[in-house]
C-alpha cells in the first residue's frame, strides 16, 4: 500500500472509526481523544498532539468541519480547506485516526465514542471540556494538555495578514 493512501484510509466515517474502536480495544488498547479545527498546523499543534498520543495507544482527531469552523472562527477562517486539514493530521506519524464533526462542539463523536481519555489544551480546564462528564463517569480521564506559548493560528493569521499590506 502506497503512502497517500495510508493516509487517505485514517479520515474515516463515524461508521469505520467505531469499527475501529472495538478491534483496538479487543486487543486491550487505549483511545485518546481530541478535537479542534487544526488550520494552520504549527509547533504547538505537534508538541500538542505528540503529548496527547503519549497518554494512550491510539489519538482519534475530531476535526471542525469548514462551516463549523466558521460558526467558531468567523468568515476569513478556515484558511485551508477540509482536505489540507485532515490530510495533514492524518499524515502524522501520532495521529490513528480523524473525522470530521460539522456541529460546533465534538459532544455526539465523544459519546459514540467514549474515549479512555479526552484531552484539550492548556486554555481549557479539565471541567470546561465538552464531554468531560461522559467520559469521567464511563471511568475514563480528561486532561489539560500544556499550552505551547507564542503559538496560534490566529497569531500566524495576523502576521501573514500585516506583512501582505
Amino acid at each position: 500500500m502506497d503512502n497517500l493512501t495510508r493516509i487517505r484510509e485514517k479520515i474515516c466515517t463515524l461508521e469505520e472509526l467505531l469499527r475501529r474502536a472495538c478491534v483496538w480495544r479487543a486487543a486491550g488498547e487505549r483511545i485518546v481523544f481530541t478535537n479542534g479545527c487544526f488550520d494552520l498546523l504549527h509547533y504547538g499543534h505537534i508538541c500538542y498532539l505528540a503529548q496527547a498520543r503519549d497518554l494512550g495507544d491510539h489519538l482519534v482527531v475530531g476535526l471542525n468541519s469548514t462551516d463549523s469552523v466558521r460558526r467558531l472562527k468567523g468568515p476569513r477562517r478556515p484558511i485551508n480547506d477540509e482536505a489540507t486539514r485532515a490530510y495533514a493530521l492524518a499524515a502524522m506519524q501520532m495521529v490513528d485516526a480523524v473525522i470530521f464533526f460539522d456541529e460546533d462542539t465534538p459532544l455526539l463523536l465523544i459519546e459514540a465514542l467514549l474515549p479512555e481519555v479526552l484531552v484539550k489544551g492548556g486554555d481549557w480546564r479539565p471541567e470546561q471540556i465538552v464531554g468531560s462528564s461522559i467520559v469521567l463517569t464511563n471511568g475514563g480521564q480528561v486532561l489539560s494538555l500544556p499550552f505551547v506559548e507564542g503559538y496560534s493560528t490566529t497569531s500566524i493569521e495576523q502576521k501573514i495578514r500585516t506583512q501582505a499590506l
